[in-house]
């Protein structure tokens, strides 16, 4: 059996030591800071921790940041979709009593944030996509051979970084435990098919919402070339790239990515 396989961005599903986990219903989120809403969507196998970056610096800039855990292997196979994911943000949004966010999403979570805004305009501020998928089909990675090549799947979580050292053995250790995981393995199956389903190319031009690009110029997974293509079909939108880096911007290069949205927030208003 061949699968594609979207991201290995960070496998980590447990959350920075330094924020706690909140459980309120069917939401488990990190919620730090006060000041405009920001809530971030990770990856198909991107843990929050990824995100640390991020979380440490903007509650001092006046932005409030929420890192909800997107329920990725919890819903049923039928449910298990960009769509349903865009679904359970709203909820998270409307839980919380936000009545605009700024969205910010690496990988599948950028993919999942595209869709949501494309849906509810009127509730996003502002986008901010990362190696997002949407547009590029391929974004899933390579087929998989058997189950259980483990020195396969450490490649390929090293392709994901410029710096194939960021793939740490923990991670890869994650990453094959996943793989070889019956349930996860058929939800990786139905989400990369729903990201290819759900393509944005004909929606974009029409999504009129102030969108920053912040793209890895060695991304393997979504090439630069992607990058290029969302900013030229998106109407207000503006491209900005981070040298010696991969799939996973907001992890290899925290400063310049948190330098760069800062200053793009700054500069519209947000």
């Amino acid at each position: 059996m061949k699968i594609k396989l979207r991201t290995f961005a960070n496998t980590n599903d447990q959350p920075s030591m330094i924020h706690k986990l909140k459980k309120e219903g069917k939401f488990n989120y990190i919620d730090t800071g006060e000041g405009t809403p920001i809530i971030i969507l990770h990856g198909l196998m991107g843990g929050l921790s990824n995100f640390d970056g991020v979380t440490n610096f903007f509650p001092d800039k006046g932005y409030r940041i929420l890192l909800p855990e997107l329920p990725i292997y919890k819903m049923s196979i039928l449910k298990t979709n960009v769509k349903n994911f865009a679904k359970y943000v709203n909820d998270f949004i409307n839980h919380m009593g936000f009545k605009e966010v700024i969205l910010v999403g690496n990988s599948l979570g950028g993919h999942i944030g595209l869709y949501y805004t494309k849906t509810f305009p009127e509730k996003v501020k502002s986008l901010v996509i990362t190696g997002s998928s949407g547009l590029y089909e391929s974004a899933m990675g390579g087929s998989f051979p058997k189950r259980g090549s483990y020195e396969y799947v450490k490649q390929k979580a090293e392709d994901v970084f410029y710096d194939p050292k960021v793939a740490t053995k923990e991670l890869v250790d994650e990453v094959f435990e996943s793989i070889n995981d019956r349930n996860k393995l058929i939800r990786t199956l139905a989400i990369a098919k729903s990201a290819i389903r759900h393509n944005m190319a004909k929606d974009l031009p029409k999504m009129k919402t102030p969108t920053c690009i912040i793209w890895g110029k060695n991304d393997k997974v979504t090439p630069p070339e992607v990058a290029v293509e969302f900013n030229e079909l998106l109407p207000d939108s503006e491209l900005f790239w981070i040298e010696k880096c991969g799939h996973a911007a907001m992890m290899e290069h925290p400063d310049k990515f948190n330098e760069l949205l800062y200053s793009w927030l700054q500069k519209r208003g947000l």
